[in-house]
């Protein structure tokens, strides 16, 4: 026991003091396996959950690594309960392990009797298994290796998959080590990859996934599929690897709306791959057009739930995952869990920051007092049309022209979630916009005019969100969001963080309405933020200038 910045409680809530000179260290070892609740001004929580715990396990930390954790910062004893909890939610991890015999049959097994008993007799697993062999094991229905992992964690019995993967068809990728090498984080995330063959990297917007998918590409050696988010971000996977790899042209092929190619390496777009006709998905085949030896997941934590439905028949192929959070606004990080696989490496913003590969940044929430009569109109209005009213004010329009000003010659992004008030914005700035219905190439257009400079003020819908990759931003001010996203957040914070040629630190400015539904939204999506070790300077608009 110490005088250290946590409180551990019994109901496996964990209480962070801020202001601790250890705040900090504790907020990293801590995050390995507890996620953060709530993160107000001098107490954050966080709460240990059994998805934390298997993930942190399946990345290597033992439960004596997390209860070492908890001792050596809290400040009173850690709960007898809790100590328990937590060896034996970790000692769940490996119990059930799923291999593949010398006869090619994939088999689950048990390391005791009872658990296997138990799980077997739940009628969504009973289905899924062939045929007892001895007291340990179960011949398993040969098409059930992902739903049967599915099942089993919702048992609270997480299996581990050991029963390999189809190589692929073999096609060489080399990485073009010309002027640059990957870092010493994404070389250990692909070793870590392949060392399990399934699994998901979590590092921040801006530290290279991309290199890291590449990584695993050259390792692997072999016809790879990689899903991505939209058409621009597919362009910018190509551009990547066509400059990163030994990869030509001829080799790599785009599979989105507009293009239908398949190549050793295919990328295509979720929507494509969850596009219906007729009622059935229309481009399943490209699933099996080719031996992937390799599939990659980009922004996994975007992954449209059609998707997990088709990846628990990809189960036999390397699978792997890349995101800068494993928070899914829909709770299906389970799925993720055992579809994908387990975490099987991050690197805290912070500590990628301290080492320079990503730019320093200050965040900011702009509190706006809303005139009389818009509060008057809001306090009015019905609970649904209360976000809109709050997060639309015409308050805020001044605002952002006085940040632009202070912020005059770089490079500003100006985020909003409402078609209408990214109009407004356009017009009050004299700026460029892009949303959703702004065609491909004129997205590709006016993003490259904004990385050579001769755009210094882009207003964008969420569709900025995403795999865009602009280095030279500095500022980003957010007007309005998709309600309490954390995902939503973390990902617009990335767009600033990549390292600047400019060497300008980045500035993110979240514009809220005082004493509105805002203010709490605001509070929910900085959770993730502030669990990467972000705090967030609350300023009043009218001292903004000052």
């Amino acid at each position: 026991m110490t005088d250290g910045p946590l409180i551990v409680q019994s109901d496996r809530t964990v209480l962070l003091e801020v202001a601790h000179p250890d705040a900090a260290d504790a907020r990293h070892d801590l995050a390995i396996f507890a996620e953060l609740e709530r993160a107000p001004e001098h107490i954050h929580t966080y709460r240990i959950t059994r998805l934390g715990l298997w993930n942190a396990r399946a990345a290597g930390h033992t439960a004596e690594d997390m209860l070492a954790t908890l001792e050596r910062y809290s400040k009173f004893a850690i709960p007898q309960s809790v100590a328990i909890d937590i060896t034996e939610t970790v000692s769940r991890y490996g119990r059930l392990v799923i291999e593949r015999n010398d006869d090619g049959v994939l088999t689950l097994t048990a390391t005791d009797a009872a658990v296997l008993s138990e799980i077997s007799r739940a009628k969504k697993v009973a289905g899924l298994l062939f045929e007892k062999r001895g007291p340990h094991t179960f011949v398993m229905q040969p098409w059930a290796r992902g739903q049967l992992k599915q099942e089993l964690l919702k048992l609270g019995w997480p299996a581990e998959d050991l029963a390999g993967y189809t190589p692929g068809t073999p096609h060489e990728i080399a990485l073009d080590n010309t002027g640059w090498a990957l870092r010493p984080y994404q070389n250990h995330a692909v070793e870590n990859f392949m060392q399990h063959g399934s699994g998901v990297v979590v590092l921040p917007c801006g530290a290279g996934k991309t290199l890291v998918g590449a990584g695993a590409m050259a390792t692997a050696k072999t016809n790879t599929l990689i899903l991505v988010t939209n058409t621009v971000s597919a362009r910018q996977w190509r551009t990547e690897l066509l400059k990163r790899t030994t990869l030509t042209e001829e080799e790599v092929g785009e599979y989105s709306g507009q293009v239908k190619e398949v190549k050793p390496v295919t990328i295509a777009t979720y929507q494509i791959l969850t596009a219906k006709r007729k009622g059935q998905y229309a481009h399943l085949e490209l699933l099996d057009a080719l031996d992937w030896g390799l599939v990659i997941y980009d922004e996994v934590h975007l992954l449209p739930a059609p998707v997990f439905k088709l990846t628990a028949d990809l189960q036999a192929r390397r699978r792997l995952g890349l995101t800068a959070t494993l928070v899914r606004e829909d709770g299906r990080e389970g799925d993720v869990f055992s579809l994908i696989g387990p975490k099987r490496f991050d690197a805290p913003w912070k500590e990628i920051e301290a080492q320079g590969f990503i730019s320093p940044a200050s965040c900011y929430e702009v509190r706006i007092d809303l005139p009389q009569q818009d509060r008057l109109e809001y306090a009015a209005s019905a609970d649904d049309e209360r976000y809109r009213l709050a997060a639309t004010a015409p308050a805020k329009l001044a605002v952002v022209r006085d940040l632009v000003r202070k912020h005059a010659g770089e490079r500003i992004l100006v985020i909003g979630q409402y078609l209408d008030q990214i109009d407004e914005l356009a017009a009050t700035l004299d700026a460029p916009k892009l949303t959703g219905s702004t065609p491909i190439d004129e997205r590709e257009r006016l993003y490259q005019a904004f990385r050579e400079g001769s755009i210094t003020v882009l207003v964008v819908s969420k569709v900025a969100n995403f795999s865009i990759d602009l280095p030279e931003a500095t500022v980003a001010i957010q007007v309005s969001g998709s309600f309490g996203s954390r995902q939503e957040e973390a990902q617009r914070l990335g767009r600033l963080l990549r390292p600047k040629e400019s060497g300008l630190p980045a500035n993110f400015y979240t514009l809220v309405a005082r004493d509105t539904v805002d203010q709490d939204f605001a509070q929910n999506r900085q959770r993730f933020l502030a669990e990467q070790g972000y705090s967030y300077e609350i300023i009043d608009a009218d001292t903004l200038v000052a």
